[in-house]
């Protein structure tokens, strides 16, 4: 069973930076058959997808709203998935999730409810 708790939320000015962990029990970072994720939902949003993480080979792909401010990382020693956010803007608000999907092929987008999902940490971001 694969468990996930999301740290890191808080508030910030806009153009600010702020990090997000995502802790992770039972999953194996090292399979290239597994992958993470990292989704937000603003109020009377739908989710939306920000990037898909393929830990077995540390390859990440990102969504067009983030890409070149926001970098997923992982640290293997600790068990933990990251979202590095840069020049945030009150649009960034939100609740970030992170997620994971486990073999044999990664369907994080298309396939939700395949996923295991953290609880959720608030991200605030003030003009």
């Amino acid at each position: 069973q694969v468990q996930l708790v999301e740290t890191g939320g808080g508030s910030v000015q806009a153009g600010g930076s702020l990090r997000l962990s995502c802790a992770t029990s039972g999953y194996d970072y090292s399979s290239d058959s597994n992958c993470m994720a990292w989704f937000r939902q603003a109020p009377g949003k739908p989710r939306e997808w920000l990037g898909t993480h393929y830990t077995g080979d540390e390859q990440t792909i990102y969504a067009d709203s983030v890409k070149g401010r926001f970098t997923i990382s992982h640290d293997n020693s600790k068990h933990t998935m990251y979202l590095q956010m840069s020049s945030l803007t009150p649009e960034d608000g939100g609740e970030y999730h992170c997620a994971a999907q486990v073999g044999p092929t990664c369907r994080i987008r298309s396939r939700p409810e395949g996923n295991y999902w953290g609880q959720g940490t608030q991200v605030t971001v003030s003009s």
